[in-house]
């Protein structure tokens, strides 16, 4: 009997099923060094206890996408090793700050599974759910992954897909507890601009671009623990290239946002994803967003406002995304819908 796993298939998973991921995982302070280190991020609700205190938190939290990546690392032996992409997400709330010291561990339930027309893989829809040591939950999301099948002729389940909602109401935004920007210090923030100085339908290039490099993604997808073998293995892929993590790609982006939306001080939930197109190293990236949307919170000096951010390969059209045809232009290599809040 083997003792190795190879992971699983398409018609390995079944509507309803649970899956308890290994391994937890406690993080540290070192986590926001290599977080830091990997990407540009400088929001300050993150990069300073003192200011955290100032804002009401006790101190400050591990980047709010950094806990996305721990939590989703859990998920990905089981879920996507075998997988051809990553899709795209939905519901996706952050539920608890976390800080270091906390020890984070992932559940996924499958609730959608369709086979591909050609047989040669099919989409899996699951929701996850990342927990701290006390079982509170602190984060939780909907994702589709393409899944290869081990064998093209096996039966599979009539097809299942969930229907899942455009965005996250502004009603079920979870804000952390405390938080009160009503002494937000925009000097030491970066930027003067507030919630109010944002427009529904305004577009801001965020100027900024970073090379991704090859060395620096298989570091991050290692700190995450993510085991997918097309970031991995040149073998795993026809073409011989190993594909950048998206969630790689997401923490670029959201770091080149800063340079705009400086203010926007954390992700408080993920409407939509997608990974639009493959980015590999040696891509170029760039960002720009738009504001979809706007609401009030009960935070003392808290609004949300909701962003849609693209991240391109240098060279794409200025705040471009799809062509006359509907689909997304070739060098859109993200578009991600989030809500996130910022002071008045």
């Amino acid at each position: 009997m083997s003792k190795t796993f190879a992971g699983n298939f398409f018609e390995d998973y079944r509507v309803g099923q649970t899956i308890a991921h290994a391994v937890p995982r406690t993080v540290t302070a070192g986590e926001r060094a290599l977080y830091t280190a990997l990407y540009p991020t400088r929001l300050p609700l993150y990069s300073s206890d003192e200011f955290a205190r100032s804002c009401g938190l006790p101190a400050s939290p591990l980047e709010d996408l950094a806990a996305f990546h721990v939590v989703f690392g859990k998920t990905v032996p089981d879920v996507s090793l075998n997988a051809v992409a990553n899709l795209g997400y939905a519901e996706g709330r952050f539920l608890a700050p976390v800080y270091p010291g906390d020890t984070l561990s992932s559940t996924s339930e499958v609730i959608g599974l369709k086979e591909n027309s050609n047989r040669q893989s099919g989409v899996v829809y699951v929701r996850s759910t990342g927990r701290n040591q006390h079982g509170a939950p602190v984060l939780e999301y909907a994702r589709w992954v393409m899944v290869r099948k081990r064998d093209p002729e096996a039966p599979v389940a009539d097809p299942v897909v969930p229907k899942l909602a455009p965005a996250v109401a502004a009603a079920d935004l979870v804000l952390p507890p405390g938080l009160d920007f009503s002494r937000y210090d925009f000097a030491l923030a970066g930027e003067p601009h507030r919630w109010g100085d944002y427009a529904i339908g305004e577009k801001i290039d965020h100027v900024d671009r970073v090379t991704i490099e090859e060395a620096e993604h298989m570091l991050a997808t290692r700190l995450w623990q993510n085991t997918s073998k097309v970031h991995f293995d040149a073998t795993a892929r026809p073409d011989g290239r190993r594909l950048i993590y998206g969630g790689h790609v997401i923490s670029m982006a959201r770091a080149l946002s800063f340079n705009g939306l400086a203010n926007a001080a954390a992700i408080v939930a993920i409407n939509a994803g997608a990974h639009a197109n493959p980015c590999f190293a040696g891509d170029t990236i760039s960002a720009w967003s738009e504001v979809l949307d706007k609401a009030d919170t009960p935070a003392p000096g808290v609004g949300a406002l909701r962003l849609r951010l693209v991240a391109t390969r240098a060279g794409a059209p200025a705040l471009g995304l799809r062509g006359e045809d509907g689909k997304y232009l070739p060098d859109v290599l993200l578009d991600l819908d989030y809500w996130a809040v910022a002071p008045k």
